[in-house]
């Protein structure tokens, strides 16, 4: 037994689990499998504070799949996820959990795709339901009876879930459940919104927590460079030219923003797409195939589209927009440095931005260490010797097979060999520029010619850090208007914490809220025109980040 120890045969999970985890590679398991796995065997109600990254979700899949009995056509245990990307994720993860495991079939229940796939699923008893909680009630209202056998329920990144205002959805979701079923509840935090539910629906939990922020990022070499706003996309282009890397997501803030930023890299040659929420499931779900099977090298996300990515190949993330929070920065660069591999993390600073940078490095506690853009000659070192690893294996080979063709084209084109090389490397290479003068010409770098502190004044920030008119402001969704509030960066704010605030106080839908742009003195949020005066009424004494949010109607001169 002793030796067993610090090993998933000690936890006593079924056997099966334990070849299918063994035929994966998975030797040893993480803290918080660990503590969790032998709490959920047991029964237990259990509460789980853990990070992305730290192998939560075979925390309660393994221990899970252990308790079900195949046999039984009927579903036995259901997670509900936050977003249809993290619940495809932990499907996916169940599947191959239970590849030893004949009979046992999983189904994923999300928004976004079409309904009928999903009843045939769980018509023929599928005993893992893995859902979202607006699609799930959508099944509810076709069958009440529909989780009448289920008896372990999981909620994943339960915070994420409150945050995106789903708690009415819960509710629906709880009544339907058996009360004699073992719940078990993961979240990153524990707000009193959180507490309020373990409360009301888990009994004598008990609870596991793992401090994980530095642990997700220690085998990850982090950088940063200072870039203002309108030199990001000529930064990317050059920072490429010299990382070497296999495959790579740039996160940026909105979804106008992956659209460019991918063009403009295939408009470069690389093989690159955007991710963002607009994108159809079915075509989401290519990109990240294509990623992974090196059809894609570089994939533009948001935050939410990129959720549930895990691609062992990425080994870089460019943070081409800073992140809301910490956290978010933390979530963002695990998407690289996956399974013991080492990843790079680089993140583009604005002057505005420095702050946000100091609180990234106390949180993480890592250093962020500061880089230099690439100058002019770094990036035609870098070009000479991909153009060297190129031409290097060809050489030894070319003088035998294409000697006799060399010396007929030097004679009918009457040119010299090395003019006859130049030629046939400016073809080779499309035209790239390869001398110094050439590449300084080609990726100047330099700030606008206007200067600023100009533009700061003149203009206003968008919410990627790049500055419009204010005679041309950004048209509203018909039937919505923008309100205001004096709250902004330099009260700690983010969107988040607006959308957070105003679902939660306001008990309106997530889909009623539009677009939200957060200032350094103030923030805009868009709202239903439509019944404006009661909700406002409902937010006034609601507090933000400890400061009264004290929003008003905006009006746009």
């Amino acid at each position: 037994m002793t030796q067993e120890l610090g090993t998933f045969a000690a936890l006593g999970l079924h056997p099966n689990v334990l070849a299918a985890i063994s035929a994966v590679g998975y030797e040893e398991p993480s803290p918080i499998q660990a503590q969790s796995i032998p709490v959920i065997l047991a029964g237990h109600d259990m509460i789980g504070q853990a990070q992305t990254g730290t192998g939560k979700t075979a925390a309660f899949a393994l221990p899970i799949l252990s308790r079900i009995d195949p046999a039984k056509r009927e579903p036995q245990a259901l997670i509900l996820a936050p977003t249809r990307e993290l619940a495809l994720q932990v499907a996916t993860a169940f599947e191959t959990y239970a590849k030893q495991m004949p009979g046992l079939n999983v189904v994923a229940v999300y928004g976004g795709a079409p309904m009928g796939p999903q009843l045939k699923a769980l018509r023929q008893g599928a005993q893992v339901i893995v859902a979202t909680p607006g699609r799930l009630c959508d099944h509810l209202r076709r069958d009440e009876k529909l989780l009448a056998t289920v008896q372990q329920l999981v909620l994943d990144e339960a915070d994420e879930m409150l945050k995106l205002g789903f708690m009415d959805d819960l509710e629906v979701i709880f009544e339907a459940l058996p009360e004699s079923r073992q719940s078990v509840l993961f979240s990153a935090t524990l707000p009193p919104s959180i507490r309020s539910i373990a409360e009301r629906h888990l009994r004598n939990p008990q609870h596991v927590k793992i401090a994980a922020k530095t642990q997700t990022v220690a085998r990850i070499e982090q950088a940063h460079l200072m870039v203002h706003a309108d030199q990001k996309t000529g930064a990317v282009l050059r920072l490429l030219e010299v990382e070497e890397f296999d495959a790579l997501i740039a996160f940026v803030r909105t979804k106008q923003a992956t659209l460019d930023l991918a063009s403009a890299l295939e408009a470069k040659g690389y093989k690159a797409a955007a991710l963002n929420g607009d994108i159809a499931q079915n075509q989401r779900e290519r990109v990240i195939e294509s990623l992974k099977d090196g059809r894609l090298d570089i994939v533009v996300a948001t935050d939410v589209a990129a959720r549930g990515i895990d691609v062992p190949r990425i080994t870089h993330v460019f943070n081409v927009d800073m992140p809301y929070d910490p956290e978010s920065y933390v979530h963002r660069i695990g998407r690289t440095g996956r399974a013991g591999r080492d990843g790079r993390a680089l993140l583009l600073v604005t002057p505005r931005e420095r702050r946000m940078l100091q609180v990234i490095e106390r949180v993480t506690g890592q250093k962020v260490a500061e880089v230099r853009l690439p100058n002019a000659q770094q990036v035609l070192d870098a070009r000479i010797k991909k153009l060297t690893a190129s031409l290097t294996p060809l050489v030894a080979e070319a003088e035998a097979s294409h000697g006799e063709l060399l010396d007929r084209l030097i004679s009918d084109i009457g040119c010299s060999p090395r003019a006859l090389a130049s030629a046939l490397l400016r073809k080779a290479t499309n035209g790239q520029a390869l001398n110094l003068a050439d590449v300084e010409r080609e990726q100047p770098l330099v700030p606008s010619s206007q200067p600023r502190e100009r533009r700061e004044r003149d203009g206003e920030r968008s919410e990627r850090g790049e500055y419009r008119e204010r005679r041309a402001p950004v048209p509203l969704a018909e039937g919505r208007v923008r309100c205001r509030t004096a709250l902004g960066t330099r009260d700690g704010i983010a969107a988040k914490n607006l959308l957070g605030a105003i679902l939660n106080e306001g008990g309106i839908a997530r889909e009623a809220i539009g677009r939200i742009q957060i200032r350094e003195t103030f923030s805009l949020v868009e709202l239903p025109e439509e019944g404006l005066d009661r909700l406002l009424g409902k937010l006034k004494d609601t507090r933000v980040a400890g400061k009264q949010l004290k929003l008003r109607r905006y009006r746009e001169d």
